[in-house]
């Protein structure tokens, strides 16, 4: 087995070092217009070259052969995963949401949608939020480190903390905190207005670079102290968070800052006070408990689906909870039922892969950021779903946040920048046969006896095995390589800052120069061969599935008004969840539509 050592969350620091090169590709994303279109023509007035049939028998031929009839094969949640959660003046539910890049306001009642804040409005990735004493929304960007404000008049304010700030919450007397997770680690206090800089109360250093083991949501207790879980330690904890001018901690377990409270948690999230004073605990297992603070002792209350993120009471004790891998919101009931809000399902379809299923059915894999999904090609029925790890587990290679897939005989090919790792998955027995260490992968597939992968924190496409180059990014002609194909002879790659598709061929595992196939495509993400060698390509600049033919370079349009995911925010890959295309076994034709969290199916008429 070819292994490198399993990579963790730490692994998307790596993008800092390329913050120039990404700025500059994040602000194609923030006009795709820019991007020349590319020169299109429909799919049903290419013609053969030559032919002994008569034109009406020839065109009805055609568009017997190459017309499809687009459907939806399954459909996901209305949010891009649901994180923290805390209920505005106006009664409605502020959720926060890390992969949609926005706040989603929605009625508690029934679900319905009544805003969505997003990067207009400074929102970048909030994880978590909450309301101030003066009815102003505080929520943290984690992935870049802002903690934002916005007042009742809409006026916006941003305070850099560290990459990592998450859980957010006021005391009794209106002092306001913060803490990091997974890209940081520590405890502060912040000016309600972002003004002063923050107040360090318990910081990393290189001696004891976790000194918590992330400290996720919180609240405050009746004695003052700061209650909450820590994720990675599955622990409860209770902090004296001191005072300005009080000295900082980079040792709390052993100077008195932090008192333990209960243990033997997998991966606790949150923690918040009900009305009765015990403090309510949910783990990511679905499992949701009580703690009597006092004593230590912990009742479980009820289990609920696996994913769980963040929750909130509401003043009349009512509660209410989020569900980060399958983005549903729910009322818990006191018997611990759970009523359905907004339902969950997929939250940020990504990569496709397509093996056979029984009866030479479509088995369709799916990368779903927090899962891996397995649905019927046929009836679209969701069979499987395997946890993806946002923190690896102990002494085993756990599979990594799958965000991209390829098949690799009847093996899976996972790829994830989220994660800084490329993995062979075994989706008979769930393990991992492989694992390499990466920067930031997009895409990546079988390529003789190695991997090729497209790696913008690596700097190009690169070789798996030692991280060699193959193509690299110059800024000049190739600035954000992503999807990626390959026949066996050729590797084919779509550059979303480009536009262009690049064909490169190999004498061994030397590659020769590259060549242009196809140019002017508007941000193309996917690839994938038909079953007649032409080259499908996802165009999300421009919402719609063309195709390539390889012999001519001629693009033409398969089917377009496709709702695609958002870009990503600058700093980050701009494909962000990416949106990818997949050849069914069936002649079916797969494409993810990340915005409307959908599987589109194109059926051969």
């Amino acid at each position: 087995m070819k292994t490198k050592k399993q990579s963790g969350m730490g692994a998307i620091l790596k993008l800092a070092i390329l913050s120039t090169f990404l700025l500059s590709v994040a602000s194609c994303s923030s006009e795709p217009e820019l991007v020349p279109e590319a020169k299109t023509e429909p799919v049903a007035s290419l013609k053969p070259e030559k032919s002994t049939e008569s034109e009406e028998n020839l065109e009805s031929k055609e568009i017997t052969e190459i017309n499809y009839v687009l459907s939806e094969l399954t459909t996901g949640a209305a949010l891009h995963g649901a994180n923290g959660v805390d209920i505005g003046p106006d009664g409605n539910l502020y959720i926060g949401s890390v992969v949609g890049q926005e706040i989603v306001v929605m009625n508690k009642e029934n679900g319905t949608i009544v805003d969505r804040l997003g990067k207009e409005r400074g929102v970048i990735g909030a994880d978590d939020l909450v309301f101030g004493p003066d009815g102003s929304l505080y929520w943290t960007d984690i992935l870049v480190g802002e903690v934002g404000r916005m007042t009742p008049d809409g006026a916006i304010t941003k305070q850099f903390v560290a990459p990592g700030v998450n859980p957010i919450a006021f005391s009794p007397s209106c002092r306001l905190f913060v803490a990091l997770d997974f890209l940081g680690d520590g405890l502060y206090e912040l000016d309600p207005n972002l003004i002063e800089p923050p107040r360090p109360i318990i910081i990393a250093t290189e001696a004891n670079p976790f000194p918590l083991g992330f400290f996720n949501s919180f609240d405050f207790g009746a004695d003052g102290r700061l209650y909450g879980p820590l994720f990675a330690a599955g622990l409860i904890i209770s902090v004296d968070v001191g005072n300005p001018g009080d000295p900082v901690s980079t040792d709390p377990f052993t100077d008195g800052t932090v008192q333990i409270v209960a243990s033997g948690f997998q991966n606790p999230a949150a923690a918040k006070f009900e009305v009765d004073c015990l403090l309510t605990v949910l783990d990511q297992t679905g499992e949701v408990f009580k703690i009597n603070t006092i004593t230590g002792d912990k009742t479980l209350f009820t289990t609920l689906e696996p994913g769980l993120d963040n929750m909130v009471y509401d003043k009349d004790g009512t509660l209410y909870m989020t569900n980060n891998d399958e983005g549903w919101v729910a009322e818990i009931g006191s018997d611990g039922q759970a009523r359905t809000i907004s339902p969950g399902g997929m939250i940020a379809p990504s990569g496709l892969a397509v093996l056979h299923g029984p009866n030479n059915q479509d088995n369709i894999f799916l990368g779903d950021i927090y899962r891996l999904r397995q649905f019927n090609g046929g009836n679209g029925e969701q069979e499987n779903s395997y946890k993806g790890h946002l923190v690896p587990e102990e002494n085993t290679l756990s599979l990594i946040l799958p965000m991209n897939l390829k098949t690799d005989g009847n093996n899976l090919v996972v790829a994830s920048w989220f994660s800084g790792a490329v993995q062979v998955w075994d989706s008979q027995t769930n393990q991992v046969l492989e694992n390499f260490v990466m920067g930031a992968p997009i895409d990546a597939i079988r390529f003789m006896d190695d991997l090729v992968v497209s790696d913008i924190g690596l700097g190009g496409v690169v070789w798996a095995s030692d991280n060699s180059m193959i193509l690299p990014i110059d800024n000049a002609t190739v600035f954000a390589p992503g999807g990626l194909a390959t026949d066996g002879e050729s590797v084919w790659v779509a550059d979303w800052g480009s536009g262009i598709v690049l064909q490169i061929d190999f004498e061994g595992k030397t590659p020769a120069a590259p060549i242009v196939v196809a140019s002017g495509l508007a941000n193309p993400e996917g690839l994938a061969l038909d079953n007649d060698g032409n080259l499908l390509v996802v165009e999300t600049g421009a919402s719609r599935l063309s195709r390539i033919d390889l012999s001519t370079g001629e693009v033409a349009v398969v089917v377009d008004g496709l709702e695609f995911g958002a870009p990503g925010g600058e700093g980050f890959p701009p494909t962000w969840t990416f949106d990818a295309v997949a050849m069914g076994l069936s002649g079916d034709i797969y494409v993810t539509g990340g915005g409307p969290n959908v599987i589109y199916r194109l059926s051969p008429e």
